[in-house]
C-alpha cells in the first residue's frame, strides 16, 4: 500500500498529453474518457492518502467510473449525486449511492477518510458551501480533494464553449438556436462561473481559520512545472482548465 506523501503530485507532460487526447472522446465515447480520468484521479488521490481500507465519499460520483477506479485500489466507496439520470448511466444505480445535494451532504461530520469531488463544483449555485460541507464530512487528518472546471478556461462553458467567453447566457442562447434545444449544462441553472482566484482564496481562508492545511493547489491536467502560472492573475484563469484543491482536515 503506498504511503501518504506531503510532496506535490508531479504530473508529467506525457500524462497531460494522454488526458487531453482522451478528452476528445468525452462527447462521442464518454465511457472511454471517464474511465481514463477516473483511473488517473484515483492514482493522484492515492499519492496523498493510501486508499486501501479507506472510506471514500465521492460528491457527484456519476454512473460508476470513479467507483470502479477507487475500489480497484482497495477503498470502500460511497457516492452522492443529485441527478438520477447521471447515476443510472451504466444501468442500475449502484449500492452505496445516495441522491442528494452537495450543499447539504447527508453524512455525519468527520465520518469519511477521503471526501472527493471531480467536476461538480461548477454545477452548484453555492460552490463554496459544498466545499465547506466536504470539509465537515471529513475526519480530522483526512483528505479533501476538490477538482473543478474553471470558467475562463477553454472548456469553462462546457458544450457551449468557446462562446462562454462572450457571456454565459449569450452562449446558452446561441447553443439553443444552433441545436434546437437547450444545452445539458445550462448557465445560471446547472452551470456557474467558478474562477481560479475564488478557489485559491477559499482554500487559504480555510487554512487561516484553522479548518484545514492546504496540501497542494495545482492545475489538474497541466504538467507539474506549470504550477507557477497560478501566481499570475488573469493568465491563470485562461490556462488552467481545471483546478485541484488538496486539503488536509485539521
Amino acid at each position: 500500500m503506498p504511503a501518504a506523501s506531503a510532496e506535490p503530485f508531479r504530473a508529467t507532460l506525457r500524462r497531460s498529453v494522454h488526458l487531453l487526447r482522451e478528452f476528445r472522446h468525452e462527447q462521442p465515447d464518454p465511457a472511454r474518457f471517464y474511465t481514463a480520468l477516473a483511473q488517473d484521479s484515483a492514482a493522484q488521490v492515492e499519492h496523498y492518502e493510501p486508499l486501501e481500507g479507506r472510506l471514500v465519499f465521492d460528491v457527484g460520483g456519476g454512473p460508476g467510473f470513479f467507483r470502479d477506479a477507487f475500489r480497484e485500489r482497495g477503498a470502500t466507496y460511497l457516492a452522492l449525486d443529485s441527478d438520477v439520470g447521471e447515476l443510472s448511466g451504466l444501468g442500475d444505480i449502484a449500492a452505496g449511492t445516495v441522491v442528494g445535494s452537495g450543499m447539504q451532504l447527508p453524512v455525519r461530520s468527520g465520518s469519511v477518510d477521503v471526501c472527493y469531488s471531480s467536476n461538480v463544483l461548477e454545477h452548484v449555485p453555492e460552490p463554496w458551501t459544498m466545499a465547506a460541507e466536504m470539509v465537515r464530512a471529513t475526519r480530522p487528518g483526512g483528505l479533501v480533494f476538490i477538482s473543478y472546471t474553471v470558467w475562463f478556461g477553454p472548456w469553462g462553458g462546457h458544450e457551449t464553449a468557446p462562446w462562454h467567453f462572450l457571456g454565459g447566457m449569450r452562449a446558452r442562447r446561441r447553443y439553443a438556436r444552433t441545436h434546437g434545444h437547450e444545452p445539458k449544462n445550462r448557465f445560471g441553472e446547472s452551470l456557474f462561473a467558478v474562477t481560479v482566484a475564488a478557489g485559491l482564496r477559499w482554500a487559504r481562508e480555510q487554512q487561516a481559520a484553522g479548518t484545514v492545511d492546504v496540501v497542494h493547489l495545482t492545475p489538474r491536467y497541466n504538467p507539474w512545472w506549470s504550477r507557477w502560472l497560478l501566481r499570475v492573475p488573469v493568465v491563470r484563469e485562461l490556462v488552467t482548465w481545471n483546478l485541484v484543491l488538496v486539503l488536509r482536515k485539521r
